[in-house]
């Protein structure tokens, strides 16, 4: 079974939920398991061109010298789960449950010596038994050290010799520009190794995470992706990693590659590894308002006194927004068949940074702890007030 590459589907201009720093915001995407009973089948499938294709910028390597230099340090990940179904009335026992074994693929790739290896938190997520393999067929038991899914990003440990393993760079997302060439290497479909190459398609995409909420800054990419290669590396010119591979776009005809996916962002893997290596798992401060980005030709239609902000939609009861009071939208107003929430608060600026949209505010609330209290200007009616807002933690 693989379930080691959620579809996604373009997140839509709705009313976004801004319950904590990384959630991404609205989004019509249905995540699902894609893919099962794929025979597993372990053979190399490296570039053997005599001569491959070669990057045109940065080293100059081509795309066989990446590969040999990064393959050893992406692993093959194979779970063990325990599912329980309910008897048939008809057939067999009526009463009662059984409890049935599944194996699911996905890739990983090695983060440091002392064994740490990063994958998709819906690779792992439910594990029973978690089995990482090596370029050299190896195979070790691997401990979850914790898991985040809120950024759908996990962190195994394996006990190995330091010399036996091959840690990958870790490259800069920030510096990711749209037709950067890239290349992944996963197990697709249980093909250990193989290697894809294409162009960052497109930055700052958002996905939905695997609890519903979202993950932001994400890169598109052209390189085939295909099931079994969550988890594993998308790699630039220059063999840095510079994203970890987890959903594909499938245009809801197939189950296949069709040139669209994405990539959690490095820099975003980088700050949640090293929390959950510390402490296990990863706190995301709160909010607890769904907002929508406010726009100049809404802003004249609504006769407001500003032209940018966030329209505070609605407000979670008891999140420290709620404490704040600030106050959620008194109505929907549909505009041209778009629906916009009308007479609440808008927010205009968080601890002196100016909130022109709905992403800078998540951006500015995912800088943030729990517990940390800011001043949320905001504009009601025709004035200006400034609210402090204590964070809480993400449910």
């Amino acid at each position: 079974m693989h379930r080691t590459l959620l579809r996604s589907r373009a997140v839509g201009p709705i009313a976004a939920a801004l319950l904590g720093g990384c959630v991404a915001l609205g989004g019509a995407a249905a995540l699902g398991k894609l893919g099962d009973n794929t025979t597993i089948i372990r053979e190399e499938a490296a570039p053997t061109s005599s001569a491959p294709a070669a990057f045109e910028t940065g080293k100059r390597e081509s795309i066989n010298q990446i590969y040999r230099s990064s393959a050893p340090g992406v692993v093959h990940i194979e779970t063990t789960l325990r599912v329980q179904q309910t008897n048939d009335p008809f057939f067999g026992n009526p009463f009662g449950t059984t409890t049935q074994t599944e194996r699911a693929l996905g890739s990983g790739f090695v983060l440091d010596r002392a064994g740490h290896i990063v994958t998709n938190y819906h690779v792992v997520h439910g594990a029973s038994a978690i089995q990482v393999s090596f370029s050299n067929n190896e195979r070790y038991r691997a401990k979850l050290v914790g898991s985040d899914p809120s950024t759908d990003i996990a962190v195994l440990k394996v006990n190995v010799q330091s010399s036996a393993l091959k840690a990958l760079p870790l490259g800069d997302s920030d510096a990711v520009r749209v037709g950067d060439q890239v290349i992944a290497i996963g197990n697709p479909f249980g093909l250990d190794r193989s290697v894809t190459a294409g162009i960052v398609s497109a930055v700052q995409r958002r996905i939905e995470a695997p609890n519903n909420l979202s993950i932001a800054h994400v890169i598109q990419t052209d390189a085939a992706l295909n099931h079994g290669n969550s988890g594993g590396p998308l790699l630039n010119a220059q063999g840095q990693v510079i994203g970890v591979n987890a959903q594909i776009e499938t245009g809801g005809s197939s189950d296949g590659n069709v040139g669209i996916g994405f990539a959690i962002p490095i820099n975003t893997v980088k700050d949640v590894v090293a929390q959950l290596i510390k402490h296990g798992k990863v706190e995301h401060a709160f909010l607890g308002i769904e907002g929508k980005t406010l726009t100049p030709q809404i802003a004249e239609l609504f006769h407001l006194p500003v032209d940018t902000g966030v329209l505070v939609a609605t407000v979670r009861a008891g999140s420290g927004a709620a404490q704040a009071g600030l106050k959620p939208a008194a109505d929907q107003v549909t505009v041209e068949g778009e629906s916009w929430p009308a007479g609440g608060d808008v927010i205009v600026n968080v601890d002196g940074e100016p909130i022109d949209s709905v992403d800078r505010l998540v951006d500015v609330i995912s800088a943030k702890k729990p517990g940390d209290k800011i001043d949320v200007e905001v504009v009601r009616g025709g004035s200006h007030k400034t609210l402090t807002v204590k964070l809480g933690r993400q449910p």
